[in-house]
């Protein structure tokens, strides 16, 4: 992709006007199409585009691949793990590696913190006492790292628990983010050393569809967006306490 923007900003002024309104996957999309044609400067800009942005096609396929076929395995290892909040494939993958096939190796949730490079070290927490450092026991390319998509970077965590931490209206933002890293690190503690049942979810969408009840009906009696129960239906978003709810609300109607 980066190779396509450079190409683009030295194309001739005919070829940069043409694709400059166009970005991401429209952009690679139109490119791949191309048929190079014109003088050998013409020729020589639309042919390197259009191996780039086949290059680009293949390699996102590759990527869906790959990804799906990962996705199968963690799943299979580890249910909870990959059902929980913003831990993607790559994640699960990564603490699934970093425990091993032993995860009672860890003597006790604060063992995976400092493996993960957010247990405390120092004095004592006190209200006039600044935040304890967080441990570098180990190098940085030796940590096992948090799920990327429920790290904290400046702004508030998308799910509700995290965001319960961040509103405890603690002034210092290195603690609350300190708070929300360690949290982080001990629900994913849980997910390793426990097994942690997942609602089935298979069946709810052709079960829904069977009843002849759309989205909005459903949304609408649990009090939420059609969107939330489209994601929860498709498993993009776990919410167990919802699922259970709308299960047993199926079977009744």
């Amino acid at each position: 992709m980066n190779q396509i923007g450079h190409v683009l900003i030295s194309a001739p002024d005919t070829i940069r006007a043409r694709y400059r309104t166009l970005h991401g996957k429209l952009l690679i999309e139109a490119l791949a199409r191309l048929r190079p044609t014109g003088d050998a400067i013409y020729n020589a800009v639309l042919t390197a585009l259009e191996s780039l942005a086949r290059r680009v096609q293949a390699l996102a396929a590759e990527h869906q691949e790959l990804t799906a076929t990962l996705d199968d395995a963690v799943t299979e290892l580890n249910p909870g793990l990959r059902a929980a909040h913003g831990v993607s494939p790559d994640a699960a993958a990564q603490l699934l590696i970093t425990a091993g096939g032993n995860p009672d190796r860890f003597r006790a949730e604060a063992s995976f913190a400092a493996l993960c490079g957010v247990a405390t070290v120092g004095c004592l927490q006190r209200q006039d006492h600044p935040p304890p450092p967080l441990t570098r026991r180990r190098p940085r390319c030796q940590r096992c790292p948090l799920p990327d998509s429920t790290r904290p970077h400046g702004q508030r965590p998308p799910h509700p628990r995290l965001r319960g931490l961040a509103d405890r209206g603690r002034p210092d933002e290195k603690e609350i983010i300190r708070l929300l890293k360690r949290a982080i690190a001990r629900e994913a503690f849980c997910y390793l050393t426990t097994t942690v049942a997942v609602s089935e979810i298979a069946d709810l969408r052709p079960t829904r569809q069977a009843k002849n009840i759309t989205l909005t009906a459903v949304a609408h009696h649990f009090g939420v967006w059609p969107a939330v129960i489209s994601c929860m239906e498709r498993g993009t978003r776990r919410d167990d306490h919802l699922a259970n709810a709308y299960g047993d609300w199926l079977t009744a109607a």
